[in-house]
């Protein structure tokens, strides 16, 4: 399995090589975006207190350049890789390198070496401090029982600890009767609130797993990326105290974007850019121009808050990085402005004829609201509204402690009905970006997943039964729902069965046994249609092709 998909990764490497960069148009609207709207106004200039050092390898796009920052040395080229604060008190960044004077230059990725590297401050400088094994493309998390896993293409490092030692292992993943899009690799993982996971593939596929090492079961049909022209991968998923956020890179275009969701199957692009070249600045003004920036992965707070970004860096094309030469690649750094701690007080669903919306800021370490915000250049409301200039305006201001509530005008705030979340955007007294997303009222944030899997036909006598399984990959425990089959006909859809399906706690599943005096022929395939309707949550469809 390895194998094949180092194969078609190489193959796909191949395609890029033909032209790896193309400007892609921006949305015309894009242009009335705020400052703040995009995912990009959050990255803030690098530190500029480290050895600056114009001697080191690289074209003169990155010539000089903080050389402290992430992790880079002459003898290896480094790529991926995220950081976590171990229980040592020191800061991991596991991180994957081939040796720089390889034959095959950046080619040569498919052979990488993962890495245990630390440093005493989570920019660095990152050395090693333990290799751990073959791999690309590293992603770490830690389970609920406390042991990491080091997340590799094709396999995992198991340990239980963060300086190992390490065991390797390979995944499960159930299909359930879904097309993966664009194989099994470049996998990112969340943790949820009651310690399963999420992962998102390669391609934009949503799978769940009850520990995070039992199997991934894939939920999704389609992928949640956005409907734009783009070669998408590097996705970087997370979960903090709101909601679930997503950044995807189209490599080509050199763009990335960002999503958001509250249960991790539905989606909501945000318009603007999450990340692109130059966006590698240090606090004095000088810019790192990295031909390309890839591989995001962010660190996160107690809050699960992304205080800090790691980015992959290139200063050339990969195709012009050979071994033995003056190019190469690294690991960088790069700060993140934190979404402020905000609640909204409001008992009921906020509609347009709400007179005011009640949002309490919360103090925290380096951050008063009371004497830190600008409140006249503040906006709350839908972020779809918001980042284009909207919202609601403060009306007052009250003051608790250190903590502050703001009162805005609700009347004719549009929140459409998809949306969980409200944006808040501002500036500080100092003219800095200030923002942050609270939960709606009258929203349920842990709802049931309910997902079927494709019928199983058998002839028994004159009649056809049809047993389909029904899975919960929810959080909670799902009501009594429905269960329909349907049968594509050509013109429409023919109901063959009805069920009702139990109650299902989380990742419990039911068989069920459907009979039907349908007359199909063996082996010809039949479109068959499973529709899921429970309560008030949209009814789920998911079909395919199946034979006798």
């Amino acid at each position: 399995m390895r194998y094949v998909i180092y194969t078609a990764l190489l193959l796909a490497m191949i395609i890029k090589s033909v032209a790896q960069v193309t400007q892609r148009p921006r949305p015309s609207e894009w242009n009335r975006l705020v400052h703040g709207a995009r995912f990009m106004d959050r990255i803030l200039p690098m530190p500029s207190d480290g050895v600056l050092s114009s001697n080191s390898w690289g074209s003169p796009n990155v010539q000089p350049r903080y050389i402290d920052n992430g992790i880079e040395n002459s003898q290896w080229s480094y790529w991926g890789g995220n950081i976590k604060l171990g229980e040592d008190g020191k800061y991991h960044l596991f991180v994957c390198g081939w040796p720089e004077n390889s034959e095959g230059g950046h080619r040569v990725w498919p052979n990488s070496i993962v890495f245990n590297t630390v440093s005493d401050n989570s920019f660095g400088p990152f050395l090693v401090k333990d290799t751990i094994g073959k791999g690309h493309n590293p992603e770490v998390f830690r389970l609920t029982d406390g042991r990491y896993v080091l997340y590799v293409i094709d396999g995992y490092y198991l340990s239980e600890g963060i300086n190992g030692p390490w065991s390797y292992h390979q995944f499960e993943f159930l299909e359930r009767d879904r097309d993966i899009i664009e194989g099994l690799s470049n996998l990112t993982f969340a943790q949820r609130a009651d310690g399963s996971y999420l992962m998102v593939c390669r391609g934009g596929g949503i799978w769940f797993s009850q520990s995070g090492l039992s199997p991934y079961n894939h939920v999704t049909q389609s992928s949640v990326y956005p409907k734009v022209e783009g070669y998408f991968e590097d996705p970087v998923v997370w979960r903090d105290h709101i909601q679930y956020n997503l950044i995807v890179n189209d490599w080509l275009g050199r763009i990335a974007f960002y999503l958001r969701s509250k249960n991790g199957v539905d989606w909501k692009v945000e318009a603007g850019e999450a990340y692109m070249p130059g966006i590698a600045k240090h606090e004095n003004g000088l810019v790192e121009g990295w031909h390309k920036l890839e591989r995001m992965k962010v660190f996160q707070d107690k809050y699960g808050r992304a205080t800090q970004a790691n980015f992959a860096v290139i200063d050339v094309e990969k195709e012009f990085d050979k071994g033995s030469d003056n190019h190469s690649s690294k690991n960088i750094v790069v700060p993140l402005t934190k979404g402020l701690l905000l609640n909204v007080l409001n008992k009921r669903r906020i509609n347009t004829s709400r007179t005011t919306i009640r949002v309490r800021v919360a103090a925290e370490a380096g951050f008063n609201p009371v004497s830190d915000i600008d409140f006249s250049s503040l906006r709350f409301g839908s972020p779809d509204t918001v980042n284009y200039g909207g919202g609601s305006k403060l009306l007052r201001k009250k003051a608790s402690g250190d903590n502050l509530t703001l009162f805005f005008e609700g009347q004719d705030n549009f929140f459409p009905e998809d949306e969980f979340a409200g944006k808040l955007l501002g500036k500080t007294t100092n003219g800095e970006l200030l923002f942050g997303y609270a939960r709606l009222p009258g929203i349920s944030y842990q709802d049931p997943i309910l997902s079927a899997r494709l019928p199983e036909l058998h002839q028994e006598g004159d009649r056809i039964s049809l047993l389909t399984t029904v899975e919960n990959f929810g959080e909670v425990t799902s009501k009594v729902a429905k269960l329909k089959l349907l049968l594509k006909n050509g013109v429409g859809e023919d109901i063959i069965g009805i069920a009702d399906i139990p109650k299902l706690k989380p990742f419990e599943k039911i068989v069920v046994t459907l009979l039907t005096d349908l007359k199909l022929e063996s082996g010809v395939e039949y479109e068959i249609i499973t529709v899921l309707e429970s309560g008030n949550l949209k009814p789920i469809r998911f079909g395919g092709k199946i034979k006798l």
